[in-house]
């Protein structure tokens, strides 16, 4: 796409205005580097959109293709110009949080998102021992209702099916209360008390969930609506 014009914001758009390309930018900012990484991250995308955006973003040098050595397949690394995008991005997840967001619709709510910033959010350090087993059970999903994120060190894996171990905590609750809780919208305190959120697990893991899963980078930021004048 182009403006015509020289005025940076436009050239700036022609590079970065294309659907797809800031969440893609997000995703790298967030540590994935494999195709399939980028597709678990933005669950709608065709394969052949991103291929194109990724191809893009690389002949604007914003970011690196490098064959991964002795496999089929690449990596794709951030550039000096690739990572000055983020404070623009956190700006506009900051704008976001503040003047876009309403309310929430239920398409909006994607579980398999939520879980991939949840495995991005666990504060290891905080668990105790080697390996630690949580499970998720989402009371209202018919599909993908049971989730596993295991930790082994510093370390932590997604699973779907059930990996044959103990579990350290067990967290059953709706996908809306899940991502209020991350995005900072309900205390994990005030989802337990009304009844929408049960944890069993010893109370030293339990009663401080976000000592162990940190809140979304945007918690806290208010809704415009929400702020007294």
């Amino acid at each position: 796409m182009e403006y015509g014009q020289f005025c940076p914001i436009s050239k700036s758009l022609e590079l970065l205005g294309e659907r797809w390309t800031l969440l893609i930018l997000r995703e790298l900012h967030m540590g994935a580097t494999r195709f399939s990484e980028l597709q678990r991250g933005l669950s709608l995308i065709s394969p052949t959109i991103l291929t194109k955006r990724l191809n893009e973003l690389c002949d604007a040098e914003l970011v690196l293709r490098r064959k991964i050595s002795g496999q089929r397949g690449f990596e794709y690394h951030l550039t000096v110009a690739g990572k000055e995008t983020l404070p623009m991005i956190l700006a506009i997840g900051e704008w976001g949080m503040r003047w876009a967001r309403g309310s929430l619709r239920e398409t909006d709510l994607d579980i398999e998102l939520l879980m991939l910033y949840l495995q991005r959010s666990i504060n290891t350090d905080s668990l105790p021992g080697d390996e630690s087993v949580i499970k998720f059970v989402f009371t209202d999903q018919k599909v993908l209702k049971d989730w596993w994120l295991l930790v082994h060190g510093c370390n932590v894996d997604i699973c779907l099916d059930d990996p044959g171990k103990e579990v350290d905590v067990y967290l059953s609750t709706d996908l809306r209360t899940m991502v209020e809780c991350w995005m900072g919208d309900r205390s994990y305190k005030s989802a337990v008390k009304e009844n929408r959120m049960k944890l069993v697990g010893p109370k030293a893991l339990t009663r401080d969930i976000q000592l162990w899963i940190k809140d979304s980078l945007f918690a806290g930021i208010r809704p415009a609506s929400e702020i007294s004048v």
